[in-house]
């Protein structure tokens, strides 16, 4: 699948074993300590999930910086973007080469012109490689994949809990205290990063339901993947 796109219930310290802590052993220190890191990242993700909840659909432009493993940087590219919950997805390249993603809800069409294929997936299978996906999604479960740390106030980090996912992370930025999302980072498992600029974002404009549905062009081979 393109690299276009690339966290867990957790159990919470009671205040008697915070206050407790210089008495404790060390053995039981070290777990209170790890119950504190998990308590940090339940509640940044509930901070995300709540920007989220802001947001249910957004149209913007973009331009993608993809960086390899060795720090080389790729050949940038430009296009389109269109999101809605629940679950549904555009995102059109244009420049340098056109591809075309688009999201019904049940499929993900990844259509490729240069090599006149279109490819289908199960949206619900995809989410745990497509972590882009969270952004549609309503299904509370689907986090559970996922941890969530809030890298400053306006910024979150995403990593995969899935051994074998293709995108190992992704790094959401928000404009300050806005609803508003400016930019997002996701890394493969290769190593390689893609970093997406969003401009001309907007939350307000209604997006036709036109906008998320593929038909397949005449004479395009279909790899049927669901």
């Amino acid at each position: 699948m393109n690299k276009i796109f690339t966290t867990v219930a957790v159990s919470i310290m009671s205040a008697t074993a915070c206050y407790s802590l210089p008495l404790l052993a060390a053995d039981t220190v070290e777990k209170v300590k790890s119950e504190n890191q998990a308590i940090t990242i339940s509640q940044d993700k509930q901070r995300l999930i709540e920007k989220l909840a802001l947001i249910s659909q957004f149209s913007a432009d973009f331009n993608q910086q993809v960086i390899a493993e060795d720090g080389t940087n790729l050949k940038p590219s430009s296009g389109t973007l269109a999101v809605k919950k629940p679950n549904l997805v555009f995102w059109q390249t244009q420049s340098p080469d056109e591809t075309t993603i688009v999201s019904d809800g049940d499929t993900l069409w990844f259509y490729d012109p240069f090599v006149e294929q279109a490819t289908a997936y199960s949206v619900n299978d995809s989410i745990a490689n497509t972590p882009i996906l969270l952004l549609t999604s309503t299904d509370m479960s689907q986090w559970q994949n996922y941890q969530v740390s809030q890298t400053s106030s306006d910024s979150f980090a995403i990593t995969s809990l899935l051994p074998d996912s293709r995108i190992t992370s992704l790094d959401l930025t928000f404009t300050p205290n806005r609803a508003k999302l400016s930019s997002f980072a996701f890394t493969d498992a290769t190593g390689q990063k893609s970093v997406i600029t969003l401009s001309n974002f907007d939350s307000k404009t209604s997006i036709p339901a036109s906008q998320f549905v593929f038909t397949v062009p005449e004479g395009i081979d279909v790899d049927d993947q669901r």
